[in-house]
Parts: C-alpha cells; sequence; structure tokens
C-alpha cells in the first residue's frame, strides 16, 4: 500500500448506497484509507440489497462499491458520537458524504463545524440538488436526473418511449466528482494550511453532461433528439450497421477513417466519391450510406469484419453484459481480479481502471460492519474501557 500515491491520505466516509460509495472506493483503490462511518443499526443501507449474497451471507451489491475500505460504527446523532467524530476528524485528511443536502449541516459535517478541530479538513458533499436552494430537502436518484436533464429524450430509437441509459452512470459520475473534489480540496488545503467545503449533486453532473448538445441549443436553438440506431448527431458513420449475423458499431470520428473503411469494403472508389468525401457530404447522404454500408457488410459475420478491422477501423460489437466480461481483452488482460472473503472464498470483480504505475491494485473486500472501530478508536485515544462504555450505551 506504501507504493500507491494516496497512501497516508485518510478520508471519512459519511456515505450510503452508491454515488458516494462508488466515488471513494476509486480514493481506497489508490492507497487511501478510507473509512466508513456506519450508523450501528445496520449500517449502509446497501448491505440489504439483494437480490444476490455471498456465502457468508453479505450483499453482492454492497461489495460492488465498496472494496479496500474500513467500517466504523458510531452514532452521528449523539453527543457522544458527535465527540467521537472530532476525534477521529482530527487525524483525518477529508470527510466525504452523500447525503440529502440538508443533512451534512444538520449532523455538523460542514467546514465551519469542523474546522476548530482540524483547520485543514476538506469536506466534500454530494447531494441530489446541492445544500443550498429550494430543492436542499429534497430526495433524489439517478434516473430522475437522467430524466429531467433530458437524458430520456436522447437515449433509444426515435420510435419508442422515452428511454433511460442502463446504468447508474449519474450516480456513478458523480461519485468520481466526488472524489475528484476530495483531491483537489486536500491539494488546496495542504498547500495552505486551509480546508474548505467542497460541493457536488446529482443534478449538476447530470446537466454539465448534455456537453455538446447543451451548447448547441443555448446558442443556437437546436434541441437534439434520439437517432435510429444510436448514430452521432454530426459524424456520419457513427451508428449500428447489419452484418451478417447481427450488428456492429462502427465509428469514423476522423476523416482517415472512412477510406480505410472502404478499402477494407473493398469499395476504394466510396472514398474518393464527391458524395462521401467530407463530413459534410457523408451527414448529408447518411441514408444512402447506411444503405451501402448494409449491404456490403452483410457479406461476413461481425466476428469476421472485427478480424478484418482489427486497429484500422474503429469497430465494436454488440455485446451483452456476459460477453462483455467473458470478452478475452478482459480475462486474458488483467480487467478481472480476485478477491479473498472470508466466509465464502473467492470471489471475481473487475479491476480498478486506474492503474498506479506499476503498483498492484488492492483487492480487500468491503467490511464487515463495524470490523475496524475498536482499532480506529484505539488510535484515536480511546482504551478499552471507554470503547466498552460506548458500546454499553448504542454509540457504536
Amino acid at each position: 500500500m506504501s507504493a500507491l500515491p494516496l497512501a497516508g491520505v485518510r478520508v471519512l466516509a459519511v456515505e450510503q448506497y452508491g454515488a458516494g460509495p462508488f466515488g471513494t472506493m476509486f480514493l481506497a483503490d489508490q492507497g487511501a484509507e478510507v473509512v466508513k462511518i456506519e450508523n450501528p443499526e445496520g449500517g449502509d443501507f446497501a448491505r440489504d440489497i439483494g437480490p444476490y449474497w455471498f456465502g457468508d451471507g453479505t450483499s453482492e451489491f454492497f461489495h460492488a462499491y465498496n472494496r479496500n475500505k474500513r467500517s466504523v460504527t458510531l452514532d452521528l446523532t449523539s453527543d457522544e458520537g458527535r465527540a467521537v467524530f472530532l476525534d477521529l476528524v482530527k487525524k483525518a485528511d477529508a470527510v466525504a458524504s452523500n447525503l440529502r443536502g440538508d443533512v451534512p449541516d444538520k449532523l455538523g459535517l460542514n467546514y465551519a463545524d469542523l474546522k476548530d478541530v482540524n483547520p485543514k479538513i476538506v469536506c466534500a458533499h454530494l447531494s441530489a440538488y446541492g445544500r443550498t436552494g429550494p430543492r436542499k430537502t429534497w430526495p433524489g436518484f439517478d434516473y430522475l436526473m437522467q430524466a429531467e436533464a433530458g437524458w430520456f429524450s436522447l437515449t433509444g430509437e426515435p420510435e419508442n418511449p422515452p428511454t433511460r441509459f442502463g446504468l447508474s452512470v449519474v450516480d456513478q459520475m458523480t461519485g468520481l466528482a466526488l472524489a475528484y473534489a476530495v483531491l483537489a480540496g486536500i491539494t488546496g488545503a495542504r498547500a495552505t494550511g486551509i480546508g474548505r467545503d467542497m460541493d457536488v449533486s446529482l443534478f449538476d453532473i447530470a446537466l454539465c453532461n448534455l456537453g455538446y448538445p447543451a451548447i448547441w441549443y443555448l446558442n443556437e436553438g437546436h434541441v437534439q433528439g434520439r437517432l435510429p440506431r444510436s448514430a452521432h448527431p454530426a459524424l456520419t458513420p457513427c451508428a449500428l450497421y447489419q452484418t451478417k449475423d447481427g450488428w456492429i458499431y462502427l465509428m469514423c470520428n476522423k476523416e482517415k477513417f472512412w477510406p480505410a473503411l472502404c478499402n477494407k469494403l473493398g469499395r476504394p472508389d466510396w472514398g474518393d466519391d464527391p458524395r462521401f468525401k467530407t463530413f459534410k457530404e457523408r451527414f448529408e447522404n447518411r441514408p444512402l450510406i447506411e444503405e451501402l454500408l448494409d449491404e456490403a457488410l452483410s457479406a461476413k459475420t461481425t466476428a469476421e469484419w472485427l478480424e478484418e478491422f482489427a486497429g484500422v477501423v474503429p469497430a465494436a460489437a454488440i455485446n451483452d453484459v456476459q460477453q462483455a466480461l467473458d470478452n478475452p481483452f478482459v480475462v486474458d488482460e488483467g480487467r478481472l481480479q480476485n478477491i479473498e472473503l472470508d466466509g465464502h472464498g473467492t470471489y471475481r470483480y473487475v479491476a480498478p481502471p486506474v492503474r498506479a504505475g506499476g503498483s498492484p491494485a488492492p483487492a480487500n473486500p468491503a467490511p464487515k460492519l463495524g470490523v475496524d472501530t475498536d482499532g480506529l478508536l484505539r488510535d484515536a485515544g480511546y482504551d478499552d474501557a471507554a470503547i466498552a462504555a460506548l458500546r454499553d450505551k448504542k454509540v457504536i
């Protein structure tokens, strides 16, 4: 762990469910000591989410977001629990939370309430709609953000009902923004000796990720909608095309890839055809290109075309989850890891995507509820008698 870039960084994570835990897991993967602060009465409610459970009785969903972390049980609503929390803050670099917008202030998780015990503490907050404004008390979840921020109108086929993105990508992107906020805040605090509050919300990340459709509307009045075959709104060919046995996705998103594709299809003349010469002409002739490519690509299977295009034409098969994870590029290139779990044995998971210059990523399972409580309290100066007294009062 000492070789990882965030070794020596301690983050207290008052977190639950998916968004916050996903982000702090990225910190833990790089060596940060991420300490989940959990309610003694059951902890993170994601511990109870099925439908799949490991042999030790723990939720596979919970393990998906909490590897490489520690767990402390602590009642933050009690005076004694608050005192313990402040003692933990003294040795922490950041407090990261994902709670309803009004809750961090109620629990005293903001910089104003913590700076007296640690002036360098960074308080990074992930909420649904922000900690200020008319929606600070609103609960909110990923799919609601996709709906309100316009994502449903951009996803799926035009003739179908509005469609959500297939994964909880707003949660996970906001979690990454939380991790970024933690590191940005710590960088500033180490330079100045002064911490701060850092805020990110599900809604703001969903809105921010409208990207170029947003700037097109705000400046040109163009309202982008869904396109057939999941096509790109500006580039052609960039869509699904039919092969002998199914579909293939092509992305000729640089000028050089169109003639490369034409050559691989045995139609170099298309590369010189004035109707298809540049992005502009290809966009204007999108229906014709779709017809021509469907016919040409139907001569071979998707697998045969992928072998033909490899490293020359950007292309991909349309995989389901099983095919995605059984892909030799995943299995053979170290993109899965084995994690040992007491009471279960080995389970498999997707390896951390950020690789730290040759230092192996840690592979520790999500923590049992409260497993690190005694050790961290001793580190904070509590003796066995004090710990026993807190446990008797159900503070821990």
